[in-house]
């Protein structure tokens, strides 16, 4: 079993949780960190037993407090003196960036529990998650224009999507820190609960998914539903759409789904996100940096 230094990761009941473990640096992000979140993911997407995955921070303070730009941070931008002139060069690309684009990739649903403070990094990261719950403790915070620098972790495209392109503009121009209560107005989190209520809120939401659900269709929605909304013309998702009902429907757990259903009885799916996902999946074509 892999040991990990900075966060830990439990699994039970189908779901797998994540915990940014740096409780005494408010869980701020580093380079270790996000090699050990990325390896879970690893881990996570391989493990057919796992069929959500959730995100929380240690202690009660924060989700995480944005990079640390210490030394112990592991060579952030900020203090790297490395001078790179071409920019294609893989020591420029964003750290953030490349655990957004692993938490995009995943084939399991994930759910991010923020129990406190989330500005940079920390809120950046959660835009890859699929469901956001908050804490009435949490703080957000697109703070980058205050640090003389842009968004990262590719959250010019996510955050646009998720709130429109307005109230994204709005956070990133002001940097300013906003409370849940804006965080929901804004659409960025689904539902605000108490500290204590939090996690129970996030595991029932996980829980609805790994107990109703096949862990293939639930693949495959989270591939369109990313993927799709921004093809040029609905045809793209029809093509897709198509080819995935297709096959889906003369599989084993289309089966099951309508035989628990005429039976009035939970489902139980055979099909397993490792190995029986359709033929046509991935569709799209290799990202650049690839």
């Amino acid at each position: 079993m892999t040991q990990y230094t900075q966060i830990i990761v439990a699994k039970s009941d189908g779901i797998a949780t994540i915990t940014l473990n740096r409780p005494d640096k408010m869980n701020a992000y580093t380079r270790t960190m996000g090699e050990e979140i990325m390896a879970a993911m690893d881990d996570i997407d391989a493990d057919d037993a796992v069929r959500a995955v959730i995100f929380t921070g240690a202690g009660e303070r924060a989700f995480c407090a944005g990079a640390d730009l210490t030394p112990e941070g592991g060579g952030h931008v900020f203090s790297d003196p490395t001078q790179v002139d071409d920019l294609s060069d893989s020591r420029v690309r964003d750290g953030g960036g490349l655990l957004t684009l692993r938490l995009f990739e995943s084939k399991k649903p994930l759910i991010s529990a923020c129990n406190g403070v989330a500005v940079g990094v920390g809120a950046t990261m959660q835009l890859a998650m699929d469901m956001r719950l908050a804490s009435e403790t949490a703080r957000y915070g697109f703070v980058f224009a205050r640090r003389g620098i842009v968004p990262e972790a590719a959250s010019s495209w996510f955050l646009p999507r998720i709130v429109g392109i307005s109230q994204a503009l709005e956070w990133c121009y002001t940097g300013r820190v906003f409370d849940a209560a804006e965080a929901k107005a804004g659409g960025l989190v689904r539902s605000v609960h108490a500290p204590e209520d939090l996690l129970h809120a996030a595991k029932t939401l996980a829980l609805e998914i790994a107990e109703n659900t096949s862990a293939i269709s639930v693949a495959m929605t989270r591939a369109m539903m990313w993927r799709l909304a921004s093809a040029d013309h609905p045809m793209e998702a029809h093509k897709i759409d198509s080819r995935a009902i297709y096959r889906l429907s003369r599989g084993a757990d289309a089966k099951e789904g309508i035989a628990s259903f005429l039976d009035k009885r939970r489902p139980v799916y055979p099909g397993k996100v490792s190995a029986d996902m359709p033929d046509f999946y991935p569709w799209w074509d290799a990202r650049p940096y690839e």
